[in-house]
């Protein structure tokens, strides 16, 4: 009988060290102060936080325990870090070179949890049509990993874990724009959305889509425009739009995005930044700046009239009220 109840207690645990379960009302328990500023993810006895150009390991209570802050192979080439997931002892992580509201050289580089060590690169297909990387998320179930876009977050874009090639794109309708994380459970994806107004103490958002049907598209040979900007098309002399032949998206997933919840909690309105769901107890963990002017995602300097004299990073915890 003892053995019996050891094996069903060690069940027990080992059910809800996997749970990650969406509710729909969360009641702020705590609020801790970290490092970084882009993405959090969590696993059983663990927080890790990325900062622009570091990683940080916390235990539960808050406690700094590791970081590695050369953690970029080559940072000519990559000087960003965006929203992060940790999946099988893995920390998968968006990387680029993110020059005021672009990025260039997109990767999706994996750590060890362990240590924060590199491990390895999956391979990016600017086909698709991604010019930015602001987070990322493992889709557990389907073994995929999905990136936002914060440049244009009319989509987001879905790799195979399995193949580690493209798969498809999602498009967002309608778009929760300046996407700065997301985080995928029981077949959704919440998104954090930096759609506020820091200067207006104005809240931002998360938002969520069902992404339980996603079906393989790839890329394709065709032709379509080039594009000067994310947003404008490039013109030859005549006026006219410039086309290339090539690989192209051949396909996407429609999305019907809702309003999950206003963070209207949180101390002060700023740049709300990655989110992960707690392994462990269903907590809903959001990290949160706040005290400084923000333009095209940057850090401009801080509210001195409210007696700010930085940018404070914090990791607001939720507990799963139903």
């Amino acid at each position: 009988m003892n053995k019996l109840f050891f094996a069903l207690a060690l069940l027990f645990v080992g059910m809800s060290a996997s749970a990650q379960h969406l509710g729909t009302e969360y009641r702020l328990k705590r609020v801790i102060p970290v490092a970084g500023r882009q993405g959090i993810a969590i696993d059983s006895n663990y927080y890790y936080v990325s900062d622009t150009k570091v990683l940080y390991k916390y235990d539960k209570q808050g406690n700094l325990v590791m970081k590695n802050d050369q953690p970029f192979q080559d940072p000519k080439i990559a000087n960003h870090f965006g929203d992060i997931d940790v999946y099988n002892g893995e920390i998968y992580c968006g990387i680029e070179k993110f020059e005021y509201g672009r990025g260039y050289n997109i990767a999706v580089s994996i750590y060890d949890a362990e240590t924060l060590k590199w491990k390895r690169d999956l391979p990016w297909s600017p086909e698709s049509g991604q010019v930015e990387v602001s987070g990322l998320a493992v889709d557990r179930e389907k073994n995929m990993v999905w990136m936002s876009d914060w440049v244009d977050s009319r989509y987001v874009y879905c790799y195979s874990l399995e193949t580690g090639q493209y798969y498809t794109k999602m498009q967002c309708r309608p778009t929760p724009y300046w996407c700065q994380g997301i985080f995928i459970a029981d077949g959704k994806m919440l998104f954090t959305s930096d759609d506020g107004e820091s200067l207006y103490n104005i809240p931002d958002n998360i938002y969520v889509a069902d992404i339980t049907e996603v079906h393989f598209t790839g890329l394709q040979e065709g032709t379509e425009v080039v594009k000067d900007t994310p947003f404008s098309v490039k013109l030859d002399k005549n006026g006219k739009p410039v086309m290339r032949k090539g690989k192209i998206a051949a396909g996407a997933k429609a999305g019907r995005v809702e309003l999950f919840r206003e963070m209207s909690d949180f101390r002060r309105s700023g740049e709300i930044e990655g989110l992960s769901i707690d392994p462990v107890n269903d907590d809903l963990v959001v990290l949160n700046n706040r005290g400084t002017l923000i333009v095209l995602g940057m850090s401009q300097g801080p509210f001195k009239e409210e007696g700010y004299t930085g940018e404070i990073h914090e990791l607001y915890i939720y507990e799963k009220v139903k």
